[in-house]
């Protein structure tokens, strides 16, 4: 197993590593997908597939479904980057897209202070499971949707 941070193609190119379809899909099925600007759980206005509305953007009349699944993917790059940061063991397709999928959810914060990825960095991967399900709190409530999505994530994770 190694830790691929690029990819070289066959034409001499390289591309960073990228949460793959299957961790998109994961992201897209826990986040759900909303046209207009709604407040999620934790109290942040949100868009489209979990997309955090910035100050300066502006979504008055709403998103279609290309234009949340840009705003996943720009999203997921800033998800892709923490892990790449923070995790400095070799990861299969699927931990990498768990983890992808766990940062976008809580941000790279999140994953940097979390005991998840200490277990992570010292290859204590029978451990990871249980650390998933630490993450299921959201505005002093636990929630039934991070239950079933940590648990998703690490079932990923297992893969």
């Amino acid at each position: 197993m190694r830790h691929i941070t690029h990819f070289e193609r066959p034409n001499g190119a390289t591309k960073r590593r990228a949460v793959s379809d299957k961790g998109l899909d994961l992201i897209k099925r826990f986040e759900g997908f909303s046209r207009t600007v709604y407040f999620c759980p934790a109290g942040y206005p949100t868009i489209g597939y979990g997309h955090v509305v910035k100050d300066n953007e502006d979504f008055s009349t709403g998103i279609d479904e290309a234009q949340a699944e840009e705003l996943l993917r720009q999203d997921a790059q800033i998800a892709e980057r923490a892990v790449l940061r923070l995790i400095n063991v070799p990861l299969t397709y699927g931990q990498f897209d768990a983890l992808v999928s766990f940062t976008y959810n809580l941000g790279g914060g999140a994953l940097q202070r979390s005991t998840l990825r200490r277990k992570i960095n010292r290859e204590e991967h029978g451990e990871v499971p249980e650390q998933f399900m630490r993450w299921v709190w959201a505005g002093g409530r636990k929630l039934k949707g991070l239950v079933r999505r940590r648990t998703a994530e690490a079932v990923q994770y297992e893969c």
